[in-house]
């Protein structure tokens, strides 16, 4: 099992400062952790895609071809690319010429993402969410399989022996599919034998065990080989050398983010004490020492046949020598306990 991280480029001011910092230094500073998790071997390093003030990337693929640049053999991914308001013709084209610039190492995580504020932006309307979706996975799909490629559809003008240039690196564009828990995802996943990730953004990770037996059945069933049904899970979480370290330093970025979603969606803010049962043993947190850690991976690991795990560490803007301290830690005492297992 590989173990990565991934990112929004959080900016938002600090909840024990105030300070907000700049577009210009969050990319430096996502830049620099994308570089040392590629020197400690981790895997993965994903970026989202957001269009709000207190995020810094709008354009993963952008910030991800400035690391191929100072990396050498981590998978550089999108995390997700919200596919419903890009153009996938040019959105192909983007993450082709990431994958030659990397030799092979870009992925694109297609999602619907958990935020709206690009369909408006980019001229779609929501009301089309779920069919938007299904044609531009479908045409990006064609794309890679299909050179030229003769198409048409509702969302697009139609392709008429067209060539979508470069190609990738290797036979095919690693492409996967991003979800947050729902069932008709996993199926389509599997019987698309595309890989899929699992957002875990609430909850105990064991919950999405059927999900991903489901995908797998649904594989089985599309007839689609075993290989290529390749499952990642997401975790939010933060690490120190001692655990109480980790939650005490953790805890206001994590809450500052509840309290954006109060706002934005409705929530109820969460208590200290119910944030202290959510890291008890980093069961719905991944927030703890590095043995904690590592044994809350091994274990949901073997539970769900995950293939990759990532941990997303840098909350609301959790301090960059902070983040950089975990991820060192991540790369050098929790992934040798995690390949030891496995």
């Amino acid at each position: 099992m590989k173990l990565g991280i991934y990112s929004f480029g959080d900016r938002a001011p600090d909840p024990r400062t105030g300070e907000q910092p700049t577009v210009a230094q969050t990319l430096a500073n996502t830049l620099e952790r994308i570089k040392l998790a590629d020197e400690l071997g981790l895997g993965f390093y994903g970026l989202g895609e957001h269009h709000l003030d207190q995020y810094a990337i709008a354009n993963p693929g952008t910030v991800l071809a400035a690391a191929a640049s100072v990396t050498s053999q981590i998978t550089l991914s999108s995390a997700v690319t919200v596919l419903s308001t890009e153009d996938p013709v040019r959105l192909y084209q983007q993450f082709t010429t990431l994958d030659q610039l990397s030799h092979g190492r870009a992925e694109l995580l297609a999602g619907r993402g958990s935020f709206t504020e690009s369909f408006p932006l980019f001229g779609n309307d929501l009301g089309d969410y779920d069919e938007l979706f299904e044609e531009k996975l479908a045409l990006l799909l064609r794309i890679d399989r299909e050179d030229p490629l003769t198409w048409s559809g509702k969302f697009r003008p139609p392709l008429e022996n067209a060539r979508i240039l470069p190609r990738p690196y290797g036979r095919r564009l690693r492409i996967s599919v991003g979800t947050g828990g729902n069932p008709e995802s996993s199926i389509r996943a599997g019987l698309l034998g595309l890989p899929v990730v699992y957002a875990v953004i609430g909850g105990q990770p064991e919950r999405f065990a059927p999900l991903v037996d489901l995908y797998r059945r649904a594989g089985e069933a599309g007839e689609q080989d075993p290989a290529d049904l390749h499952v990642t899970m997401g975790a939010i979480g933060f690490i120190a050398e001692k655990s109480q370290d980790a939650k005490e330093t953790f805890f206001p970025y994590w809450l500052e983010t509840m309290k954006y979603g109060a706002r934005a969606r409705g929530w109820t803010v969460p208590t200290r004490a119910e944030y202290d049962e959510y890291t008890r043993d980093a069961q719905a947190l991944f927030v703890g020492s590095p043995q904690e850690i590592a044994e809350r991976l091994i274990a949901v690991g073997k539970l769900t046949g995950a293939d990759r795990y990532a941990m997303q560490m840098d909350w609301s803007g959790v301090p960059h020598a902070e983040v950089m301290r975990a991820i060192e830690l991540l790369g050098t005492e929790v992934l040798p306990l995690v390949e030891k297992e496995f």
